[in-house]
């Protein structure tokens, strides 16, 4: 099987864990706070994009992962995530900001993030270790 390059997920997971740590610092800052919003939605692309790569290397049918929310769902299945629902909604929370926002929204999405955080080093972990 043709190998994954994980490489630009781990620096983006990188990115994401420095931002929390410099935003940490400074919890009134919304510029601090925007900017994980912003490393979060770039690694929230990344890790389902790599997703559905792996599960194409795995030959699963194309009809099977149409949506975001296929891929997480096979992708659970196949124990690649432990939980779909997780991602559906941190996914729901990348589109908030992306496509409105204000300050409520972004409290919110932060947050999430912050969940998202330890799943998707997980999933990083999974993928550096497949065959």
């Amino acid at each position: 099987m043709e190998s994954l390059r994980v490489d630009a997920l781990e620096a983006a997971i990188l990115q994401l864990k420095t931002g929390f740590m410099e935003a940490s610092k400074h919890p009134n800052n919304d510029l601090m706070r925007d900017g994980v919003i912003q490393r979060f939605e770039y690694t929230m692309d990344l890790a389902w994009k790599l997703m559905h790569r792996y599960l194409k290397l795995l030959q699963i049918d194309e009809t099977t992962i149409r949506s975001k929310n296929d891929i997480f769902r096979e992708a659970a299945r196949l124990k690649i995530i432990n939980n779909a629902e997780a991602w559906i909604g941190y996914y729901a929370a990348r589109n908030e900001t992306a496509h409105d926002y204000n300050k409520n929204k972004a409290t919110l999405v932060y947050e999430k993030a912050k969940l998202f955080l330890p799943d998707v080093t997980l999933l990083l972990e999974v993928l550096r270790n497949v065959d």
